[in-house]
């Protein structure tokens, strides 16, 4: 049985990521996996049910909130800084290399939507990463956005973002917004129902927050993972995407896979954003297991 416990990382500028390290028992030294939410979102949105999948499977496992979210401590609150979460995750592969019951030649990494884009960055750029894992991930945020936002409204949020700055130079704060909504009169980064209802599921209290800085989106706009994935071989690479999805498109993910290099994976799943945390859970979390096997625990693949 894995055993769950609760834990602090200590990051740069004095804050903490809220985290929850999975011990498989009776397995000494075991190779590890690394993960975190994607785009504003929390540990308690499904991701638990993967983390224990790989625990039950052999793996050590950390799921982290990114700082500004949830238990995490730092400011400003509910910002998405892609780069700065991507320090951060660095900072977790730290901790996690220097567990007594982690094996630090056999940590991979696994992330979904948003930070399905860091994934591809930290397996390009952090070679303690032996394996990896990008769930529909985002590949640019530029291409993402111009089929979100409607080219009519874009001087308005244009505005709303110069706004937001001279805000912040005021004194006055961030400008915040909703993260998803269902009446699409008020601002938010999504209104598509499946993703509404994803992100408003029944959580714990205090474990997540409808609300982000605005610069959260521009953030997001300016962010282009996809960039970097032919520098990730010859790290494992694999790619989870679903065959309906919007947004992190479809067409996006495959056109990048087929710039990434050997040795890689795509595994196609049903359906859209979400459904690979739903309704194919099954599929998706077996690919990425059945990855980490052969890569983190090559011994156990070939029996």
């Amino acid at each position: 049985m894995n055993r769950r416990e609760h834990v602090r990382i200590p990051v740069d500028g004095g804050a903490e990521l809220d985290a929850w390290f999975y011990r498989p028992a009776g397995v000494a030294r075991a190779p590890a996996i690394t993960m975190a939410p994607g785009y504003a979102g929390s540990k308690e949105h499904k991701l638990y049910r993967f983390a224990e999948a790989f625990s039950k499977a052999g793996f050590a496992v950390l799921l982290h909130d990114h700082r500004g979210f949830g238990p995490s401590s730092g400011e400003p609150r509910q910002e998405v800084d892609p780069w700065r979460q991507i320090a951060d995750w660095r900072r977790a592969i730290s901790w996690l290399e220097l567990r007594p019951e982690v094996d630090p030649s056999r940590i991979g990494i696994w992330g979904s939507s948003f930070t399905g884009g860091h994934a591809l960055v930290l397996g390009a750029t952090d070679r303690r990463i032996k394996a990896v894992v990008a769930q529909i991930p985002t590949i640019s945020g530029y291409a993402s956005g111009l089929r979100r936002v409607p080219a009519d409204k874009l001087p308005e949020l244009h505005e709303r973002l110069a706004e937001d700055d001279r805000s912040r130079l005021r004194g006055d704060g961030p400008i915040y917004q909703k993260v998803v909504s269902h009446d699409m009169s008020e601002p938010a980064a999504y209104y598509n129902k499946a993703i509404v209802d994803f992100y408003l599921q029944d959580l714990p209290e205090g474990s997540w927050e409808n609300r982000i800085t605005l610069r959260s989106i521009l953030n997001a706009r300016m962010y282009e993972p996809g960039h970097w994935i032919d520098r990730i071989s010859p790290t494992p690479l694999l790619m989870v995407v679903a065959k309906g999805d919007t947004i992190a498109p479809t067409d996006l993910a495959l056109a990048a896979y087929e710039k990434a290099l050997e040795p890689k994976r795509l595994t196609l799943v049903e359906g859209d954003h979400c459904d690979p945390y739903l309704d194919q859970f099954e599929t998706s979390s077996t690919a990425a297991l059945e990855w980490f096997i052969q890569h983190l625990r090559p011994e156990a693949s070939a029996q």
